[in-house]
């Protein structure tokens, strides 16, 4: 089996690195398929691919990250038409990258998350954080990865320098405060409606993000079923088979979800854990590949 891994990213990026290892362990070949270099095309009656020569993948996994742009989405697509079946899926990637459409399709199900307001314009992020019971609130973007542009803001001042990266197309959450204190912040990844692993992220001194990435600190950690339930229903309410759902669960002991990721990041995961998250995705993608049969790549064709 050759498992299509879309990335803007090379082979040493630590996630590749370990899809690649992985596949190879299970006697299979991971190819990268980056979404600047390969664009969907159509001629005549085919459905084809042109631009840097790929070897015809069998299954596809979408990992180019939070910020792809509607050209990717279209790549994930291109795939799907042409008979080769993806995991995760464009409309399930379109819910879970906008991070208040992600989180607006979880409250409307009755799931736990944090009190958020979406603002487009300068003037109404006062509004927010007055709707939000004051300072502090925090700041993010509707797109971001690894932590990147999210603010706790204290002061009016602090606010209204935020708002200088508003840009009205996409616009900023504005979001309530969870104090760190007696906070456990949780990263669950979800493969096929079961958990994979969980893993408690600290954050470094002084920041309250809780953040693999920024704290390179991880440990492994027991959950009880019902977060565990809600990490599944979680990925399973946006139509995710593979994800990473990060929660955070206050020192009252509720829980949050606060986003979902349809390209998980796990080494902070494995490394706390000592589970392997990249061969158990593999595994389901097999699993996945089988079931959808063997396809016929004919109308692929990269010159």
């Amino acid at each position: 089996m050759n498992i299509g891994i879309i990335t803007v990213r090379d082979k040493d990026y630590p996630p590749n690195f370990r899809l690649m290892q992985a596949a190879r362990e299970q006697k299979h070949r991971a190819t990268l398929i980056h979404p600047y270099r390969v664009w969907p095309a159509f001629r005549k009656e085919e459905m084809i691919l042109v631009g840097e020569a790929v070897l015809p993948p069998d299954i596809i996994l979408p990992r180019q990250g939070a910020t792809l742009g509607d050209a990717c989405l279209s790549l994930i697509c291109h795939f799907r038409l042409m008979g080769i079946p993806v995991v995760n899926g464009m409309e399930a990637i379109r819910k879970a990258k906008d991070k208040f459409l992600c989180l607006q399709l979880l409250k409307d199900q009755g799931i736990p998350v944090p009190d958020t307001i979406l603002v487009n314009a300068v003037e109404g992020l006062s509004l927010a954080a007055f709707e939000l019971g004051g300072f502090p609130v925090v700041i993010k973007p509707v797109s971001s990865r690894q932590g990147e542009g999210v603010t706790l803001v204290k002061t009016g001042a602090q606010l209204q320098e935020a708002g200088k990266g508003l840009d009205p197309r996409s616009g900023l959450l504005v979001q309530q405060f969870i104090p760190p204190e007696g906070r456990k912040d949780l990263r669950v990844v979800v493969i096929g409606e079961k958990v994979a692993g969980v893993a408690e992220f600290t954050p470094v001194p002084g920041d309250f993000r809780g953040n693999f990435h920024l704290s390179q600190k991880s440990r492994a950690v027991t959950l009880n079923p019902e977060i565990l339930d809600l990490a599944i229903t979680s990925a399973k309410r946006l139509g995710l088979e593979i994800a990473g759902v990060d929660l955070l669960v206050d020192a009252q002991k509720r829980p949050f979800v606060m986003e979902v990721n349809y390209s998980p990041g796990f080494r902070g995961l494995e490394a706390a854990t000592g589970h392997d998250i990249a061969g158990e995705m593999v595994r389901y993608l097999r699993q996945r590949y089988e079931t959808a049969g063997k396809r016929n790549h004919s109308k692929t064709h990269a010159p």
